[in-house]
């Protein structure tokens, strides 16, 4: 039996700071291993203990349920403890989350981004580096009229190149002539998600 399908926590920032280094340290610091933090624990301890909200408010921003939001949390003050009494480096990265930002869609690939800098401006694809770009909050186009413009279309992920889909021979076994990597449909979820 396979386990469930990790559900993805969001974020509403990213952290101002990638991690912690101690210093004025009494022992031999390279015997002390870095601590790595996700993400997710990082937000858990920033919501409820920074903004003091309860476990129920946290997890209700964070999109996960209570008892999910009471693990995370426990694991992000076990591990800053260990940091602590160890002198260990916090290292900050890392987990599946996604953050709170305007969503952004490529007109020339298809691929939906969004932008964990919020004050940083958009200024092409991260797939096709295309600058034909639009808000994706601000115009959203029909799910029907998405699927019947990328129906018969195969894209590669990495360069962008796009050809016609042949019927009965899925996209995956087509192999791109340009850069040789496996081509998806466009406008499929995996198209979405190669960013």
């Amino acid at each position: 039996m396979s386990p469930r399908p990790l559900r993805l926590r969001k974020i509403s920032n990213p952290p101002p700071v990638s991690g912690f280094k101690p210093y004025g340290s009494k022992k031999n610091r390279s015997r002390a291993e870095s601590i790595f933090l996700h993400y997710e624990e990082y937000e858990a301890i920033r919501l409820c203990d920074y903004e003091m909200l309860n476990h129920n408010q946290a997890s209700v921003i964070m999109d996960v349920s209570r008892p999910t939001l009471t693990r995370i949390y426990a694991r992000a003050r076990q591990k800053i403890a260990q940091a602590l009494v160890q002198g260990s480096q916090i290292i900050i990265e890392g987990g599946k989350i996604y953050f709170d930002s305007e969503w952004f869609s490529c007109k020339s690939c298809g691929c939906y981004f969004n932008n964990p800098e919020k004050e940083a401006k958009i200024e092409k694809c991260p797939l096709c580096h295309s600058t034909d770009i639009i808000n994706f909050d601000e115009n959203p186009e029909n799910e029907e009229e998405i699927s019947a413009h990328c129906h018969d279309v195969c894209v590669c992920t990495n360069c962008g190149h796009e050809q016609s889909h042949h019927y009965g021979k899925p996209c995956s076994e087509e192999i791109c002539p340009k850069c040789g990597i496996r081509m998806v449909k466009k406008g499929t979820p995996h198209s979405k998600l190669t960013n």
